[in-house]
């Protein structure tokens, strides 16, 4: 009694796996990041998708610092050159198709972007 006919052409529909995607964001320059991390954002909120992020993680400052005068002679003065690393976490729970259509925005040039497929 509990089993129901079904029709001939009837297909359930198939269950979506759902993903934790990791996208990590790394920049030199804070604008394009931010500006990145907000459009990734906004599309995914579009799409219904639950999102954990940006996540700000700690800036990496690489710094050298090296002598003005090339043959050592003359006064002792020194140039100090610095770069800083900015970089992002943000976290979707979607199908892993969904991902290809929210990550198909125009990324600024200096900003690196990879993604990680994890399974919950």
């Amino acid at each position: 009694m509990s089993q129901v006919a079904k029709k001939a052409g009837y297909q359930e529909p198939a269950e979506v796996q759902i993903h934790r995607i990791r996208i990590t964001l790394t920049s030199r320059n804070v604008k394009s990041l931010e500006k990145v991390c907000s459009d990734l954002v906004l599309r995914a909120k579009d799409k219904q998708l639950k999102v954990k992020g940006p996540v700000r993680m700690p800036t990496k400052r690489l710094s050298i610092t090296t002598r003005k005068t090339p043959n050592g002679e003359g006064s002792k003065t020194w140039d100090r050159f610095e770069m800083k690393i900015h970089k992002r976490l943000v976290d979707l729970y979607s199908p892993s198709e969904i991902v290809k259509q929210i990550t198909s925005i125009a990324i600024e040039p200096g900003v690196e972007v990879e993604v990680t497929i994890a399974d919950n």
